[in-house]
């Protein structure tokens, strides 16, 4: 794997929906073809004292499955159980400044932290798996967001672990942020190896 070969994010300052949707398929494709890059052996090689990138495509399944999840829910049991929006959605740029303070202020994984693959099950196979695991829930996520209205995508909210309840707008955007950033966090770590 030759690091930088994933480049800048393709994403571009979504907000409406059809902008969403093109940045949920340009994320898929842009992370899918990064993330494939690594053999089995260097998929599953920790960074130093920093996650693997399998650990890595496994936090992000575990973070994109229960929003792909929620897109599905009905909108009723969404607005019984969060509640309906008082504000306007914020912008892409501003949910992600809110969830940079939250890393700077020490915000971690908790529950959506990636147990690292025991080696015995480092093979191939483990790789393809983990891969379309991500695959599935990036395809998911706008399958679920296709069926949202512009007015239901500001009025009805999900919690975010670390930083509270957002619009669906806004943990959609959130989530295209937050698999860039993990592409963006390997290519860091395996550039100052180098």
């Amino acid at each position: 794997m030759t690091s930088g070969t994933a480049g800048p994010p393709p994403i571009r300052e979504p907000f409406a929906k059809p902008e969403l949707l093109r940045d949920l398929a340009a994320v898929r494709e842009w992370s899918m073809g990064f993330w494939r890059g690594f053999g089995p052996t260097e998929l599953f090689a920790p960074l130093g004292d920093a996650w693997s990138p399998a650990d890595n495509v496994r936090h992000l399944v575990k973070s994109n499955r229960p929003v792909a999840v929620a897109l599905g829910v009905p909108r009723l049991l969404l607005m019984l159980r969060f509640g309906i929006a008082r504000r306007p959605s914020r912008s892409y740029s501003a949910v992600r400044g809110v969830y940079h303070q939250a890393l700077a202020d020490g915000l971690k994984a908790g529950r959506y932290a990636a147990r690292p693959v025991p080696p015995e099950q480092q093979t191939a196979e483990e790789r393809e798996r983990v891969l379309a695991a991500l695959d599935e829930t990036l395809s998911s996520l706008g399958r679920g967001l296709a069926g949202w209205s512009e007015r239901a995508l500001d009025r009805l909210r999900l919690p975010h672990p670390g930083i509270g309840l957002l619009t669906v707008r806004e943990m959609v955007g959130w989530t295209l942020y937050h698999n860039a950033h993990h592409v963006a966090n390997v290519e860091r770590l395996l550039a100052s190896r180098e």
